[in-house]
């Protein structure tokens, strides 16, 4: 039977599971200095005219060297991704699956826009983001100090950021992790019930995906 840690990331779902390793592995590979931030960001031209297409993936796994910044971000995505997947998502990992990877998508369309090298934080405010809204009346407190209702979450999340970061940027991207996931919230939870009535690829993973995760 496991214990201790093991035990506690056995009781994570896997999409998240599988999200939070690759971002401590990550961010530890920067730390023992087998990779240089260089080496991760994604820009388009590094990934397609200099043949790097691993850029496409590493830039949402980095997120920044060991710091309170890092600790914020990997524990409240960690948290959210898991109530998220392991709620609207339960048996269901090629849809969550599918929710990030075009959420990525997305993301690496827009990222030239904003000048933002790392998705990492962007990505993870897409699962906090809907979360929040598909419990809108549940109340959430922050530290302790204070209790707001869900919906409000990623706003107070991002002035928090911003706080500790110092600087702009870093809530840019955390705003644009909220847009894609408001995107991403209308597309699975409006647009079917108000508009056409049904689903689509844009809101359920396909079937080769759904038999590759074991949802078939």
């Amino acid at each position: 039977m496991p214990v201790g840690i093991e035990a506690w990331l056995t009781q994570i779902p896997p999409i998240t599971r599988a999200w939070l390793a690759l971002s401590v592995a990550t961010s530890l590979a920067v730390q023992c200095q087998l990779v240089t931030p260089l080496q991760l960001y994604f820009s388009f031209k590094s990934a397609f005219t200099n043949v790097q297409p691993w850029r496409m993936a590493t830039t949402f796994f980095y997120f920044g060297s060991i710091s309170l910044d890092f600790v914020f971000h990997l524990f409240f995505f960690m948290r959210y991704s898991r109530m998220l997947e392991e709620s609207s998502f339960a048996n269901r990992k090629a849809d969550y699956f599918w929710l990030l990877l075009l959420s990525s998508v997305m993301l690496l369309v827009m990222s030239p826009l904003f000048n933002l090298p790392f998705l990492s934080s962007s990505l993870a405010f897409v699962p906090i983001y809907m979360w929040s809204r598909r419990h809108p009346s549940t109340p959430i407190s922050l530290f302790g100090l204070f209790t707001i209702s869900a919906p409000y979450l990623p706003l107070a999340l991002v002035i928090f950021s911003w706080v500790i970061s110092g600087t702009w940027k870093a809530a840019a991207g955390d705003l644009i992790g909220c847009a894609v996931g408001h995107i991403a919230w209308f597309l699975r939870d409006v647009w079917p019930r108000e508009m056409v009535g049904g689903y689509s690829l844009l809101t359920e993973a396909p079937d080769g995906l759904r038999r590759l995760f074991g949802d078939l």
